[in-house]
C-alpha cells in the first residue's frame, strides 16, 4: 500500500511539473532560417508561428516559387528546433523518474 502511495504522491508531482514544463513552453522561442538567411521563422516550442521575415530582394515575381520554398523550409527548420526544446524539457523532467521512452511525450 505504501508503493501505491508513494507512486501516487509521485504522479501527482510529475502533473505538477508538466503543467509547469507547459507554461515554459510558452516562452521559447526558436528560429529556423533558409536561404542562407533570406527567410527567417520564429515559432514558440509549442509550434505557433510567431513571425517570418523575408529579405527584399526575394521580392520579385519571378522569385516567386523560390520564396515559397524558402518558406517551408524555414518552416520546418524552426519546427525542428522546436521539438527538440520540447524534448529537452521532457529529459530534464523526467530524466530521474526511470520511464520508457516516449511514454509522455
Amino acid at each position: 500500500m505504501a508503493d501505491f502511495l508513494g507512486m501516487m504522491k509521485q504522479a501527482a508531482q510529475l502533473q505538477s511539473k508538466m503543467k509547469a514544463m507547459q507554461d515554459e513552453l510558452d516562452q521559447v522561442e526558436v528560429e529556423g532560417v533558409s536561404g542562407g538567411g533570406m527567410v527567417q521563422v520564429r515559432m514558440t516550442a509549442k509550434m505557433e508561428v510567431k513571425a517570418v521575415a523575408i529579405d527584399p530582394s526575394l521580392m520579385k515575381a519571378e522569385d516567386r516559387e523560390i520564396l515559397e520554398d524558402l518558406i517551408v523550409t524555414a518552416s520546418n527548420d524552426a519546427r525542428r528546433k522546436a521539438e527538440a526544446a520540447v524534448q529537452d524539457k521532457m529529459q530534464s523532467l523526467t530524466g530521474g523518474l526511470g520511464l520508457p521512452p516516449g511514454l509522455l511525450g
